[in-house]
């Protein structure tokens, strides 16, 4: 089927926007081709050392061989539940180069943290610039130019868009991302969000919270929920980062390990020395970028995006702006209902046909870009293929059914959810902001009431408990962007007014902070820029100032006289509490150089 005209005409102005930054890119990425292994330029000092410690068979190789030598780049640690299956992931790589004439080594480590840990908590403060500290140590990682390409380990919120920002900065070589596949699926999101509700209103306590919690997060794996962890996921993939259907595969399964086994495999036909070579630095392009926003409006993902995917294309010398995913927004169905947008977990979203028939849909409606280059060769048509084990325990691939295998969680592209993707940006008198809409209910699209102003999330906590809070209000939090202290999630919004709502009363949020991926159904108008510390205009607004948000017309307005609202003052606030403990002293630098949030919210 031909390309949707929309789809057409965003990736033609993408395009053509880009061009002088991407031009300069590709030529970065060509200029740094070797030819041969990468290794061979390094004088006689430089490599013994990069094979000092390696074993006879794998010295041997890298000392006169001209097989390749991969790189990996782990985010492995025993804290993160998404990431502790990558534990023996160097051992089995190492092993299978071998079993290919070729070898590999750990290039270095990431730091990876948990968001599930620190949400609510001084440590989140560091979380959004851990993505950008990610790319420095990926950078690190790979600076010793023994490789021929590289495979990143890596799932989670931060994580993966770190890695591929560090990977495209070696644009010149390949590289496959290997997940390692969500925990089976524990008690219910909803039943869970249930108690953390019966929690906020003092129902439950918390022996009874941290069993629910316990039962939900209850083994290794990525969170089941479809938050920004999962998302990245759905990214590598609809990208060509990923082997067609290894997104949500069970870890420590044979499939999975034959998934990683084929990524190998793939590795090595890709490089230089393979008879593919696909650099990432031109294979990631402008059309592989509007794919990955297609399907995050395709499932309904992670709000977290509208910041990673701006950092991720610009690393590649490509220019997207919100206008883009707004302007997309219109045109994408949504497909998938998975919780914070539906019932089910991303394993339920995987037994229906998953990522599989997902690609399957958007192909046939037009609705993807179909001819890029991706990992395993040149054209989507191969994810379209669902992976399995045959008789004799080897990778096999069969076409998917064009029938989803759950329509209560996956849909045709001739029956969606909803007409459109649910992510759209507004504008109004405060400036820029986005909203996801997947999950809010029709008649709270359009909100209207008096504002409340906060300027630290706890505040809101304090209110609620005081009883101030039952009543219809937008709450504005602000003081929550990157500058002012790291753009934290606040999640921990969302039991409290998600309680208000059930209640009745009409309610929203505004802020230049930001919402987790799994914020859902109450309205909540997120990453407003210019923030609060660089003076904008959410810093004017005062209590009890009418507040309209309007997710169909895609406004957000302070209703004051345009006279009174030039002449108010921007607001200050008092943030040495953020700046000191946990750590916080170290990333002064980045807050002091982040971007603005349209920008991606970064440093570089």
């Amino acid at each position: 089927m031909s390309l949707h005209p929309t789809v057409a005409a965003v990736t033609a102005r993408l395009v053509e926007r880009s061009r002088p930054g991407r031009d300069a890119y590709l030529s970065r990425v060509d200029a740094a081709k070797g030819d041969g292994t990468q290794r061979r330029h390094l004088s006689c000092g430089n490599l013994a050392h990069g094979f000092a410690a390696c074993g006879p068979e794998d010295k041997a190789a890298l000392r006169d061989g001209p097989a390749a030598n991969i790189a990996i780049i782990n985010s492995y640690n025993d804290m993160l539940s998404a990431h502790q299956p990558y534990e023996r992931y160097p051992y089995l790589i190492r092993h299978l180069a071998r079993e290919h004439g070729a070898t590999a080594q750990v290039a270095g480590g990431v730091p990876a943290m948990c968001d599930g840990v620190t949400q609510g908590q001084p440590g989140m403060e560091m979380s959004l610039f851990s993505r950008d500290l990610i790319a420095m140590a990926t950078a690190v990682s790979l600076s010793h130019d023994m490789f021929d390409g590289a495979m990143y380990l890596g799932i989670c919120d931060k994580i993966v868009p770190g890695l591929l920002i560090g990977a495209l900065s070696f644009g010149q070589l390949p590289a496959i991302f290997i997940p390692s596949g969500p925990m089976p699926s524990g008690i219910s999101n909803e039943e869970k969000s249930k108690v953390r509700q019966a929690y906020a209103e003092g129902k439950a306590n918390r022996a009874e919270l941290l069993e629910a919690e316990a039962r939900s997060y209850h083994s290794a794996g990525t969170c089941t929920f479809y938050g920004t962890a999962n998302s990245n996921q759905m990214l590598m993939e609809i990208m060509g980062l990923h082997l067609p259907g290894s997104s949500f595969v069970l870890p420590d399964t044979p499939l999975r390990d034959a998934l990683t086994a084929e990524a190998v495999k793939r590795m090595l036909q890709i490089t230089v020395l393979g008879s593919e070579y696909t650099p990432v630095g031109r294979m990631i392009d402008e059309r592989s970028i509007v794919n990955g926003v297609i399907g995050l409006h395709a499932t309904g993902g992670s709000t977290n995006h509208l910041l990673h995917l701006v950092a991720i294309a610009r690393a590649a010398g490509i220019d997207l702006r919100w206008d883009d995913f707004d302007a997309l927004s219109g045109v994408i169905p949504l497909l998938a209902r998975v919780y914070p947008n539906g019932y089910a977990d991303v394993n339920h979203f995987h037994d229906a046909g998953g990522m599989t028939f997902l690609i399957d849909q958007l192909l046939d409606a037009g609705l993807l870009h179909g001819d890029v280059r991706t990992v395993a060769g040149q054209g989507m048509d191969a994810y379209r293929q669902v992976p399995g084990i045959d008789a004799h325990g080897n990778l096999e691939y069969r076409p998917v059914s064009k029938e989803s295998g759950n329509r209560g969680v996956l849909r045709a592209a001739s029956e969606p959810f909803r007409a459109d993707g649910g992510l759209r940006m507004l504008s109004g008198n405060v400036g820029k902001a986005v909203i996801k809409i997947s999950s809010v209910p029709e008649d709270r699209m359009v909100i209207e009431a008096p504002a409340v102003v906060f300027d630290h999330q706890n505040d809101i906590k304090a209110a609620f408990e005081r009883g101030e809070l039952n009543r219809d209000f937008i709450a504005v939090v602000r003081f929550q962007g990157p500058r002012a202290n790291g753009m934290p999630e606040l999640h921990k919004l969302t039991p409290t007014l998600s309680v208000l709502q059930d209640r009745g009363h009409r309610v929203a949020l505004l802020t230049d902070g930001r919402m987790s991926g799994a914020s859902g159904r109450v309205p909540a108008a997120i990453h407003v820029t210019p923030e609060a510390e660089a003076g904008g205009p959410i810093g004017k607004i005062r209590d009890g100032d009418m507040v309209r948000l309007d997710a169909h017309a895609g406004t957000v307005q302070v209703l004051v006289a345009e006279d009174e609202w030039s002449q108010r003052v921007c607001a200050t606030a008092d943030l040495a509490g953020n700046q000191f403990g946990m750590g916080r002293e170290l990333f002064a630098i980045f807050r002091n150089a982040a971007n603005t949030a349209d920008a991606g919210a970064g440093v570089f």
